[in-house]
């Protein structure tokens, strides 16, 4: 099996090396974000139902073909919603978690309460055998360099819907006394949520278009844009690595922001050191960063093919320069 790549870290010191006036900026970046988190839901249902309405009208294959993937990445927002509340940056209060559930996550067939189990244990026993994130993407479909044929194989069963039954389950832990939340939505509303839209798609026969532009996009693209999301915010296979060694920061270009906004998750280092700072907040905590000479700009990648090219070779070239030096 591969060793996984070597990563030249972006930063140069943790979040310890940071001045206290820096710190002082980074506190009053924390906090909830409600009108934000309300906002990035609206927009992407936005998105999703003026696709669907526009494919509808068009009629036309190519159309329909282009609009799968576009709404495939707002399913992807949701989801980063979801991760969002798990943090409690989204809608405060008894019914935050509930309206969450309802307009992200139910919808793309996860929980709040179930996401917060997982990702929360990942937070805390990052990198070790106690992280469930860890444990599920080790081994070879996660450790770059990775031989192209097996790239192609992942990629094409993430397209197939292979790969949507191993996300819900990843979002899942056995132990349900984990990060019991302070205001969790009622078991009853899930299997209620999903009998009344069953009815309601039965009741205005839309079952087809429900198939085609729900279920489709969510079991063929959302997966693959899930895997990249992955790979972009760690390099997995190395256990016990630090916050540092593991996780690339990657500056998007502006159209990529627009065809995969993906809410600063290739920031995601800072999301580890501050999970209190909600997503919009973090190019500001990049820029303290900066200013407090904190950032190698050679380890900075910009953009997603920058970074996966270095993943499938310059790491590689790296790890072997490192070993005839040793």
């Amino acid at each position: 099996m591969n060793k996984p790549a070597y990563l030249l870290p972006a930063l140069s010191a943790d979040k310890t090396a940071l001045s206290d006036q820096a710190r002082k900026e980074i506190q009053m970046l924390s906090g909830a974000r409600p009108l934000v988190f309300f906002a990035q839901i609206i927009s992407a249902w936005c998105v999703i139902i003026a696709v669907i309405v526009l494919s509808i009208h068009v009629d036309n294959i190519w159309m329909t073909i282009l609009a799968i993937p576009i709404i495939a990445t707002r399913f992807n927002i949701l989801g980063l919603l979801a991760h969002e509340q798990v943090h409690q940056l989204g809608l405060r209060g008894r019914y935050g978690d509930i309206l969450t559930n309802i307009l992200a996550a139910y919808p793309i067939g996860i929980t709040v309460e179930d996401y917060a189990r997982v990702h929360l244990s990942h937070h805390k026993y990052y990198f070790t055998e106690d992280d469930p994130d860890f444990l599920r993407k080790s081994g070879p479909d996660w450790t770059f360099p990775m031989p192209t044929r097996h790239l192609i194989k992942l990629c094409l069963s993430d397209l197939c819907g292979i790969s949507l039954y191993k996300i819900l389950k990843g979002k899942r832990l056995e132990n349900k006394t984990v990060y019991k939340r302070l205001h969790p939505a009622p078991e009853w509303l899930q299997p209620v949520f999903y009998i009344t839209a069953a009815a309601l798609l039965t009741y205005f026969a839309i079952w087809p278009i429900f198939l085609i532009y729900w279920v489709l996009p969510l079991a063929a693209f959302t997966p693959l844009i899930v895997r990249l999301g992955a790979v972009c915010e760690h390099i997995y296979g190395k256990p016990a690595a630090s916050i540092i060694e593991s996780s690339p920061l990657i500056i998007l270009r502006w159209w990529e922001k627009l065809i995969l906004p993906n809410l600063n998750f290739t920031l995601h280092a800072y999301h580890h050191y501050f999970p209190g700072v909600a997503w919009c907040n973090l190019p500001k905590v990049h820029e303290i960063f900066k200013r407090e000479n904190l950032i190698n700009e050679d380890a900075v990648f910009h953009g997603y093919l920058p970074y996966l090219k270095y993943l499938q070779n310059r790491g590689t070239k790296i790890q072997t320069a490192i070993t005839l030096s040793n």
